[in-house]
């Protein structure tokens, strides 16, 4: 797997301060993409064990609150692979409760993700074990909404995965028939342009 680029205390993909791995690969070509550049599975450089180490090191301070994980698209099945094995040493490095979060931007739709769906892998669960906020659905240019928070059109949503993990097992359904979406602070809810 390759990666696009590394942004260091980034406060715009999640909330807080975040370090952001873009991965590289994206073969949905949204129109209107903001990062196509990222679109080649060859761009950029490879995704190493030292570069995995560097990040883990990022997220040491106190004042980072977590990783997010974008691109390109982290979940085409290359990139589910390579990104796995890292996400989980991340999650066991800050478990839940440690107050660092990991963030995932993907096209695809949480349906798309389960079973049956067509980025589902045979590492799909493992990876969305470790992510607390999915930012799902791709990216419409005619629904650009410049003062959603955390997502460039209206039809993307923001699950909560830990909420929505929890109400699936409480029902007895499956994830997506679960969906609890992610709670901004008031402030940013309330707020209109």
């Amino acid at each position: 797997m390759n990666y696009a680029e590394i942004k260091y205390s980034d406060i715009a993909n999640g909330e807080g301060v975040r370090t952001s791995l873009f991965v590289s690969g994206c073969r949905r070509g949204c129109p209107g993409c903001f990062n196509s550049g990222a679109w080649s599975f060859a761009a950029g450089e490879p995704f190493t064990a030292e570069v995995g180490d560097r990040i883990i090191e990022s997220l040491e301070p106190f004042y980072v609150d977590g990783l997010t994980l974008l691109g390109g698209e982290p979940m085409e099945p290359e990139n589910q692979r390579g990104l796995v094995g890292f996400v989980e040493r991340v999650r066991e490095r800050f478990p839940r409760g440690s107050g660092k979060t990991i963030w995932c931007f993907t096209g695809d739709t949480l349906d798309e993700l389960m079973e049956g769906g067509r980025h589902r892998t045979e590492v799909t669960d493992r990876l969305l074990d470790c992510i607390d906020v999915l930012v799902d659905g791709p990216f419409v240019r005619g629904l650009h909404d410049i003062t959603l928070r955390f997502r460039g059109s209206s039809n993307q949503r923001l699950i909560d995965l830990p909420a929505t993990r929890a109400a699936a097992a409480q029902a007895g359904v499956p994830l997506a028939e679960a969906v609890r979406l992610w709670r901004d602070e008031e402030v940013y809810t309330t707020h209109t342009m």
